[in-house]
C-alpha cells in the first residue's frame, strides 16, 4: 500500500506509463470502477485518488502531527542537476523527508531505568539499532560527531581557537547510556537488552516495549533506496534526518542538530526511500507497495509511540513537547 503521506507527481507521465499504472492500482485493489467515475476519467486524478483512498485518517493525521514526508511517482530521475527519463518503461515511487520529527526520550530512559537498571539502555539502542536499518536518524551518535569536527576545526584556527563554542555532548547524556558507550561486544549487549525487555513485556511500561517490539519486526525487513538513486542520482548529501532523538527539550543533541540543519537544506538530498519498478510487471508493482507500505507501517509505530512517550511526561511531570524553531523539524 501506497500509504499515509502527502502525494505528488513532479512529472507529467507519458500517457502510456500513466494507464498501466492505473491498470496496476487497479490490480493491487487501489481504486476501482467507482474511483474512476468520481475522477470523472482523469488518469492523474484516478492514481492520486487510488492511493490517497487507501490512507487511514488516524495514520493520516498522525504523520501529519509528527513529520513531513512527501510521496512522489514519476518517469524522471535527478542526475546532476536535470531531470532524466527513467527509460525502459519504468517509474520510480520515493519518499522525502522535508521536516523530522521529534523525539524526547530522556524521561522515558529514566522511569525505565527506575522500573529496573538497564532497562532504560536497553530501550534506546534498541530503538536506535532498528530505525538505523531504515531511515535516517539524528541522535546522540550525530552530535558526537559534530562536536569532534568543532575540535578538529579549532585545531587548524589557533587564531580563532577561544572563539569555538563546544557542546559536551557526552556530559549531556543520561548515565545509563554514558555507561554503554565503550561497549565492546555488541552481541552480547543486544542479546542481554532483548532478554531484559522480554522479561518487562508485562510490566508497568508494557505499551512502550510492544510499540519497540513492532518498529523491530518492520525494521527486520531491509528497505533500501534503490541503487540507482545512490549511485546515478546525482545527490550532494545522503537523506535528509527523519527523527531528531533527545534527551531533553534543549540539551546538547538539539543544540547540535539546531547548528548543522542550517546547512542541510542547502544541497541536493537523497531521498528517504526510492524504488524503481514497472508498472507492466505486477511483481515490481506488489515489490514497490510492500517497501512504502512497510516505511509508512514502521512510522505509523514510530510516531504512535512518540506521542505516548510525550502524553505519559505530560500527565507525569506538567511539561509539554517544545520542537523549537529549526527550520528542518515538523512544525
Amino acid at each position: 500500500m501506497l500509504g499515509t503521506v502527502p502525494t505528488t507527481y513532479s512529472h507529467e507521465f507519458r500517457a502510456e506509463l500513466l494507464y498501466d499504472l492505473c491498470a496496476a492500482l487497479v490490480r493491487e485493489g487501489l481504486g476501482g470502477p467507482e474511483t474512476w467515475r468520481k475522477c470523472e476519467e482523469s488518469a492523474v486524478v484516478f492514481v492520486q485518488h487510488a492511493i490517497m483512498e487507501s490512507i487511514g485518517e488516524e495514520r493520516w493525521n498522525l504523520l501529519q502531527r509528527n513529520v513531513e514526508y512527501h510521496l512522489s511517482v514519476s518517469d524522471v530521475a535527478e542526475r546532476d542537476g536535470e531531470e532524466k527519463l527513467l527509460g525502459n518503461g519504468r517509474l520510480a515511487v520515493t519518499i522525502e523527508c522535508s521536516g523530522c520529527g521529534f523525539l524526547k526520550i530522556g524521561p522515558a530512559i529514566a522511569a525505565l531505568e527506575a522500573e529496573s537498571t538497564g532497562l532504560g539502555a536497553a530501550f534506546y539502542w534498541t530503538l536506535t539499532y532498528a530505525l538505523y536499518r531504515v531511515m535516517r536518524i539524528y541522535n546522540h551518535d550525530d552530535a558526537l560527531q559534530y562536536e569532534e569536527r568543532m575540535h578538529e576545526y579549532a585545531e587548524d584556527d589557533q587564531e580563532n581557537r577561544e572563539q569555538y563554542e563546544f557542546p559536551e555532548v557526552e556530559k549531556a547524556l543520561p548515565e545509563c547510556i554514558q555507561k554503554t558507550l565503550t561497549s565492546e561486544d555488541h552481541r552480547a549487549f543486544t542479546l542481554k537488552a532483548r532478554r531484559l525487555l522480554r522479561q518487562h513485556m508485562r510490566g508497568k511500561y508494557h505499551s512502550w516495549i510492544e510499540r519497540l517490539r513492532a518498529i523491530e519486526r518492520h525494521s527486520r525487513v531491509r528497505l533500501p533506496t534503490d541503487v540507482y538513486f545512490r549511485e546515478d542520482g546525482g545527490y550532494d548529501t545522503i537523506p535528509l534526518p527523519s527523527l531528531l532523538v533527545a534527551f531533553k527539550e534543549h540539551d546538547a543533541v538539539v543544540a547540535c542538530f539546531d547548528e548543522e540543519s542550517q546547512y542541510m537544506l542547502e544541497g541536493s538530498a537523497e531521498p528517504t526511500l526510492g524504488v524503481v519498478f514497472s508498472p507492466q510487471k505486477p511483481e515490481e508493482v506488489r515489490r514497490a507497495l510492500r517497501v512504502v507500505g512497510r516505511f509508512i507501517a514502521l512510522n505509523h509505530e514510530l510516531f504512535q509511540l512518540a506521542e505516548a512517550l510525550a502524553e505519559w511526561e505530560k500527565r507525569n511531570a506538567g511539561t509539554h513537547l517544545d520542537r523549537g524553531e529549526s527550520s528542518l523539524r515538523a512544525a
